[in-house]
């Protein structure tokens, strides 16, 4: 079977795109572990197919590196604003997009007819534990002590869409990421595994973070991590209520909004390239 796709990232955090209001794939995991293969593969963070929806413009349908299907992320739905602006699925320039995390609100931001970046209402921050979830009897999570990897570390927890833990470091140039971001993924807190973001507070408008992705590893970005961490700086009182953080691949504006109870992320939407791959 010969598949058409489309190479697209978001800071850094790269996916292969489908339009799958034309295209039918089957065995979709191992799809997305194929074609996300940096060696064998094409080279992404993930798969996500673009499909029809009953419930909004499109639907964005996502899967991992390793195959296990996600609920959100916000630099993949920046991507899809822009596919389906940039190829001609819609001329709107507000659209709906329907996650397994809920209905998102974008606004897409164009020059010269093409989509540069995108405007993302990422929706209310959960901070109740059983929904996040995190196995803790209490009201919301901050500073949580945790025990990896023989050393203790305070976590503050967030779900926007999907489970982060957040802890904040002195510097995130010399975290050992690729030895602990597993452990804090699989640890017995986390029953559905979790993203964790380690982040440097420059100032009161300004972090860094790196981020270990459940199912995916370390990555360039990840926006609803992004959000996640602005939400915990503002619970800490380390920041603003907005705040551009910085990536590995790049900066996000983050804006929570305290009246609408809601974070609003702004980024980049770039396309690498278009390809066709044959699936066994």
């Amino acid at each position: 079977m010969l598949m058409k796709f489309t190479k697209m990232q978001g800071c850094g955090n790269d996916y292969v795109y489908v339009d799958c209001t034309k295209e039918v794939i089957d065995n979709i995991p191992d799809v997305a572990r194929k074609v996300s293969d940096r060696h064998f593969g094409i080279g992404s963070d993930g798969l996500i197919l673009i499909r029809a929806s009953n419930k909004a413009d499109f639907m964005m349908d996502m899967y991992n590196y390793d195959g296990s299907r996600s609920q959100m992320c916000g630099n993949g739905i920046r991507c899809v604003a822009k596919y389906v602006y940039d190829y001609g699925l819609t001329d709107k320039k507000h659209i709906q997009i329907e996650t397994l995390s809920g209905i998102k609100e974008l606004d897409l931001h164009v020059t010269d007819g093409v989509v540069t970046s995108v405007t993302v209402d990422m929706g209310k921050p959960i901070l109740k534990p059983s929904l996040i979830p995190v196995k803790l009897d209490k009201e919301i999570v901050i500073n949580e002590p945790i025990m990896v990897d023989g050393q203790t570390y305070e976590v503050t927890c967030v779900s926007m869409g999907n489970p982060h833990a957040i802890v904040f470091v002195e510097d995130t140039k010399n975290i050992p990421i690729d030895r602990i971001g597993p452990l804090f993924e699989q640890h017995e807190m986390f029953p559905e595994r979790v993203n964790t973001e380690f982040i440097q507070v420059i100032d009161r408008t300004h972090i860094n973070m790196r981020v270990w992705e459940r199912g995916s590893g370390e990555t360039l970005a990840c926006g609803t991590g992004a959000c996640a961490s602005v939400i915990a700086c503002i619970l800490n009182g380390y920041t603003d209520h907005e705040v551009t953080v910085s990536l590995l691949g790049g900066d996000l504006v983050i804006r929570y909004d305290e009246k609408l109870d809601r974070v609003f992320m702004t980024g980049p939407a770039v396309k690498v390239f278009d390809g066709e791959i044959f699936l066994d």
